[in-house]
């Protein structure tokens, strides 16, 4: 004979597991602590076999209600995902949205295909670029929203970030010690160009310019194939490769920021609602590295 399960029933167990207590499991549940031991009881009737067992101290899962929970953390977990769709206001309308390329990848990439699955009727252009151009952009109206980096003490956008420029090097050469110092920069001057000429002479480190590129991809390249050092976003370090510190004889930082702009007084819900889901992203999905790397031995 089938057994067919009650999905409260099911919300109910997940939450005592994940608890591990009935009295705080009832709290996030807003129910009684009878109610949910009722629950769990008639689960575990169902089942034939206890799901948990009950200590002073709380409760711990058994190896059948281990490999139930499995299970029934999936089928909560789509219940609140399509129930979490029910309550969105469908959107539509176009939204051309403008980003420094390093975070494309690492931050726009999955962000934007949650909000595409969630808001089918949304199309969305993206515009990868520098800064400056993508400021630009907006200020001509091509553009609904931008990201960029803000290097002011004040800025008149969003703050969404702190990634400051670190000199980055590859942890299996050790270009840092030559003299002199091969670096590699963008090819357009601009601000990131600026500190790094301004960084090397103020601690007189004698350098020469071994590799230009228009796009980080082309710095990031130069550092991880050990053809020079390079200014970089400290989120934006490539793997096999670390921030020079003071061990190293490099003091201190820029303050760059990353700040959203909205275009004028932008009052679309498909704008706004990318917009919240660009803070989101920033706020739980990014890689912000908080503490440099420690230097290698």
């Amino acid at each position: 004979m089938a057994i067919r399960l009650d999905d409260d029933l099911l919300r109910t167990f997940v939450a005592v597991a994940d608890f591990e207590n009935f009295t705080r499991a009832a709290a996030a549940l807003g129910r009684t602590q009878s109610a949910v031991s009722i629950r769990v009881k008639r689960l575990e009737e169902l089942a034939g076999t206890p799901l948990f067992v009950r200590g002073s101290r709380g409760v711990t899962l058994t190896c059948l209600g281990s490999e139930l929970l499995k299970g029934a953390r999936r089928v909560v977990d789509l219940l609140q995902k399509t129930e979490a769709s029910f309550a969105v206001k469908p959107l539509g309308g176009h939204v051309r949205i403008g980003i420094p390329e390093e975070y494309g990848t690492t931050i726009l990439s999955g962000t934007l295909r949650t909000f595409a699955n969630t808001h089918p009727n949304v199309e969305i252009t993206i515009r990868n670029g520098k800064s400056s151009a993508l400021k630009e952009a907006l200020e001509r109206g091509d553009l609904d929203l931008a990201v960029a980096f803000e290097w002011e003490t004040r800025t008149h956008g969003e703050v969404l970030m702190f990634d400051p420029i670190v000199w980055v090097t590859s942890d299996r050469h050790d270009l840092h010690r030559q003299s002199p110092i091969p670096v590699a920069l963008y090819e357009s001057c601009g601000w990131c160009s600026e500190f790094a000429h301004r960084a090397l002479q103020t601690h007189g480190r004698a350098y020469r310019v071994a590799y230009r590129s228009d796009s980080s991809a082309g710095l990031q390249f130069a550092v991880a194939s050990g053809l020079a050092i390079a200014p970089l976003p400290r989120n934006n370090i490539p793997g096999d490769c670390r921030e020079l510190t003071l061990v190293d004889g490099f003091v201190g930082n820029d303050s760059s920021n990353l700040a959203m702009h909205l275009c004028g007084d932008v009052a679309e819900e498909a704008v706004n609602a990318v917009a919240d889901a660009l803070r989101e992203a920033f706020t739980t999905g990014a890689r912000v590295a908080t503490r440099p790397r420690r230097p290698a031995k």
